[in-house]
C-alpha cells in the first residue's frame, strides 16, 4: 500500500465529531513527513462529497497541531461548515476545545 492509501486509511478512522492533525496521522505512519500528509489528503478523491461511499476519506476532519483548521479542497469555509454539522465548533480559525475533540491513533505497530 502506497503512502497515500495508508494516509486515507487511517484518516477514515477518524469518528464523527473529532479531529486529528497532520501531524498525529504522520506519527502513527513512524515519519515526520507532516506536509506529505497533507499532500495526500489534498489528492484525496473520496471526500466529503462521497459520504454515501464506504470508501468516503473524511479529510476535513484533520487540523493543524495548534488547533487551527489549515488547508481543504473545497476552501476554509467549506471545512468550517462541514465540521460544524459535526458539531465541532470552530471560532477564530480554530477548533474550540481542540483538546477534547483530539482524536489519536492507537500504536498501529
Amino acid at each position: 500500500m502506497g503512502f497515500n492509501d495508508q494516509v486515507w486509511e487511517l484518516c477514515k478512522k477518524i469518528p464523527f465529531g473529532k479531529v486529528t492533525t497532520y501531524k498525529e496521522i504522520a506519527r502513527a505512519l513512524d515519519t515526520k513527513a507532516y506536509q506529505a500528509v497533507g499532500q495526500a489528503l489534498k489528492k484525496n478523491l473520496y471526500g466529503i462529497w462521497s459520504c454515501n461511499d464506504e470508501r468516503m476519506v473524511p479529510c476535513h476532519r484533520v487540523v493543524k497541531s495548534d488547533g487551527s483548521i489549515g488547508g481543504f479542497a473545497l476552501g476554509q469555509k467549506a471545512k468550517i461548515m462541514i465540521l460544524k454539522e459535526e458539531n465541532i465548533e470552530v471560532k477564530d480559525g480554530k477548533i474550540v476545545d481542540f483538546e477534547k475533540r483530539m482524536f489519536r491513533f492507537k500504536n498501529q505497530s
